[in-house]
């Protein structure tokens, strides 16, 4: 009985993940009929504009979508496991605004200097971010007793690092206020292929590295105690989740900004649709749950209210259709990345390459 409803939850999860990658490729201001989406796949369609949006705009924006909700996803699911917090995630103990701060720095100081960021230094930028901010919960972690300390220690470094973000973007100039204020809010717009090759690179093993402590992941959840007994090293298990977590979601701040409600949501629904808790069950619908529940989101987010965008997050009205509403890793395929925007009005940017608009 358990095993059927095992194989109906994974059917109906990769089944609505495949709806939803259909519908974000078809659906949009433009509108782009299967036929048109699957002639363009094919390389045979007449139409170069719609094999242009859909190639160029939205296959690699859904694309990303399903990796970095996957990411997300799973990143709250370890830090649920690790601090044994039904509520833990990267947004709500501060991880993701760590990344969101020295993502933010280390943009400023970039374009200040004149100089291009790529993906691999934002994606270490977040990283380090990200670590820094899990550093100080685990010192936090040693000296309280009580999970409810902590998360209101993780949502203060939150606060903290997103006052000292509004800081600098208030000081920044006019141009890099134009780039750090759209992806501080949280979007997947205007990705490009090279950004998802780079996620990839990172996402990819990190989600292999996490199936492969499911086993020992089972023994935690009984207790550490219970975990050394069947020989597991606590000590290094734990390191490795901390960094798998903060890697995972260090890759989706960097790319997408700061998304709050995935990492906590998705679990605590795939375990009600399980009806399981085992990291071996878990983590797969994680995945495919996780990416469907963002490809969702965004689907509203661009086409609700089109042509203007929301933000995935906060879900309000942040970017107007041509605006530069593009996260810092994907400047650096736009052709007016040497001038920055040189109009420095963040209305009177029409740069196509980083704004995708909801197309």
């Amino acid at each position: 009985m358990h095993t059927k409803r095992l194989t109906i939850t994974y059917v109906a999860l990769a089944a609505a993940l495949l709806g939803l990658f259909a519908l974000n490729l078809f659906w949009g201001s433009v509108a782009i009929s299967p036929r048109g989406v699957v002639q363009a796949l094919l390389g045979r369609g007449q139409d170069e504009l719609a094999a242009n949006i859909l190639l160029q705009l939205r296959l690699p924006r859904a694309v990303m979508v399903v990796l970095l909700g996957a990411a997300l996803s799973v990143a709250g699911y370890l830090l649920q496991t690790f601090f044994a917090n039904p509520i833990a995630g990267p947004f709500v103990m501060g991880i993701s605004s760590g990344a969101k701060l020295v993502v933010a720095l280390t943009m400023v100081v970039f374009l200040n200097h004149g100089l291009l960021t790529n993906s691999l230094t934002l994606i270490l930028a977040a990283f380090a971010g990200s670590m820094a901010a899990m550093a100080f919960v685990l010192s936090v972690a040693r000296r309280v007793h009580r999970m409810s300390i902590l998360v209101i220690c993780g949502v203060m470094i939150g606060y903290i690092c997103s006052a000292v973000t509004d800081i600098v973007v208030a000081f920044a100039q006019d141009s890099n206020i134009v780039n750090l204020h759209n992806w501080s809010m949280g979007s997947f717009s205007g990705m490009t292929w090279g950004n998802v090759q780079a996620a990839a690179l990172v996402v990819l093993p990190a989600l292999a590295a996490a199936f492969c402590l499911s086993k020992p992941m089972s023994a935690y959840q009984m207790g550490e105690a219970y975990a050394q007994s069947v020989g597991v090293n606590v000590k290094r298990f734990s390191r490795l989740l901390v960094l798998l977590s903060s890697l995972l979601a260090a890759c989706v701040t960097a790319f997408a900004g700061p998304i709050s409600f995935v990492g906590i949501a998705v679990p605590h629904l795939v375990k009600q649709l399980l009806g399981s808790a085992k990291p071996l069950y878990v983590l797969p619908g994680c995945c495919l749950g996780g990416a469907a529940f963002c490809l969702f989101c965004d689907l509203l987010a661009r086409s609700l209210f089109a042509p203007t965008e929301l933000s995935i997050s906060s879900v309000r009205p942040w970017a107007r259709r041509g605006s530069c509403n593009s996260s810092p890793a994907k400047r650096r395929s736009c052709a007016c990345a040497r001038t920055i925007c040189a109009r420095k009005s963040r209305s009177s940017c029409r740069c196509w390459h980083w704004a995708s608009p909801p197309l």
